[in-house]
């Protein structure tokens, strides 16, 4: 009896993980974190200036479900180099609050060689860094967060083998050239003024607005800030004399950059003009967004007891109301689905969730398997509550 239970726990561990995209990948196995990049993207670089060790920051936009790859030129700046789809991400747009509500990260973090994972049995991964010292500051927690192959999620950003192992040999040859970090910087949604204007009201938007300090420096300069956390909070470009800063302890003022602050204050007069005539515009719904701890805790405890084998609804829960507008991400239960009693989900719904035996913490669904494969540290650097200050002061050094 005991042999029948583990094997269809198994039958249903495996349907988890594939039930995104289904991928079946004819691509090697062998070599495979050793793969060049397809000629046509080396051409595409040489065209651009790059070197190709040269280093790279990774964009990640939720709503959009693109991650992007921007390589630095011999000028020093950024340019990007290749975009590529995301096969599936879970959760809503939001941070991620605790582990088992899940969540895909949202925030600055950092990549070091320690943290790919060449072994993975999701093709390739990297592991994004979760908690980053903003996290853990604010309480926040979940381990073994990964971008990786597969085409399934569980708090993780899923990419198509195909698209992981270009992402993969980026990471790998900027590290081969001396890079001993990369920044991924991952997002609700491209912070355009229309898209700020459309999520204003939403109880995330303090913590966008911070995030936004940050996006807008790589706007305007074509350069990765430097990210730092204090007062718990993200700051970036702060000029610390080399020391590190306490994540919960006082921040340094900043000092503005005065050669940035001409291009600084056109930059947010188009935004700010942008921003006030799109108040005014009619615009497509938000998408389904998390509501603080207190929906993350009913997801957490609904992960929970469905992987004790609880009867529960066939979504999580939710405290809104479905959106017209869902991104790509598994749909979310309506408001009155929050019982744990088992429902019918309403709505289209882009995956099926089967229950499993073990639980789902964020990436937790692939842990064990990618801790044990890759023993990826979980320390990068930076922190919320914004204060409004002038926008070229956000470049000082």
């Amino acid at each position: 009896m005991k042999f029948g239970t583990a094997l269809l726990a198994s039958f249903f561990l495996t349907a988890t993980f594939l039930s995104g995209c289904q991928q079946s990948s004819n691509l090697p196995q062998i070599g495979k974190a050793t793969q060049e990049l397809p000629k046509k993207l080396q051409d595409k670089m040489a065209a651009k200036n790059m070197e190709k060790y040269s280093p790279i920051v990774v964009r990640v936009f939720k709503e959009e479900s693109v991650v992007e790859i921007w390589k630095q030129t011999r000028t020093g700046k950024y340019d990007l180099i290749s975009t590529y789809n995301i096969c599936k991400w879970s959760g809503k747009l939001g941070p991620k609050y605790m582990e088992g509500d899940r969540q895909a990260p949202e925030g600055f973090y950092t990549i070091r060689p320690s943290q790919m994972n060449p072994n993975s049995n999701y093709y390739l991964a990297f592991n994004i860094g979760f908690p980053n010292a903003y996290d853990q500051v604010n309480g926040r927690t979940g381990q073994h967060l990964m971008v990786h192959g597969a085409c399934s999620s569980s708090g993780c950003y899923s990419m198509s083998d195909e698209n992981i192992a270009q992402i993969y040999a980026f990471g790998r040859d900027s590290f081969k050239g001396g890079q001993r970090e990369f920044q991924l910087e991952a997002f609700p949604f491209r912070m355009t003024a229309e898209n700020m204007a459309r999520y204003r009201n939403d109880p995330n938007y303090k913590f966008w607005t911070m995030l936004k300090e940050g996006y807008d420096i790589f706007e305007v300069t074509k350069r990765p800030p430097k990210v730092d956390v204090c007062e718990k909070r993200y700051v970036f470009n702060r000029n610390t004399d080399g020391k590190a800063l306490t994540p919960a302890g006082v921040c340094p003022a900043a000092i503005p950059d005065s050669s940035l602050e001409t291009a600084f204050a056109s930059y947010q007069k188009k935004y700010d003009d942008a921003f006030s005539s799109a108040r005014e515009k009619k615009m497509k719904a938000p998408a389904p967004t998390i509501q603080g701890v207190e929906e993350a805790s009913l997801v957490a405890d609904w992960s929970r007891k469905r992987a004790s084998g609880v009867q529960v609804s066939r979504e999580p829960p939710s405290l809104t109301p479905a959106s017209k507008e869902t991104p790509n991400a598994p749909d979310i239960a309506p408001a009155n689905a929050v019982a744990s009693k088992a429902t019918n989900p309403t709505g289209k719904s882009a995956s099926t969730v089967v229950p499993t035996p073990k639980p789902e913490t964020g990436g937790q669904s692939l842990a064990e398997e990618e801790a044990q494969n890759s023993g990826a540290p979980v320390t990068p650097a930076a922190s919320e509550t914004p204060t409004k200050k002038p926008f070229w002061k956000l470049f000082g050094g």
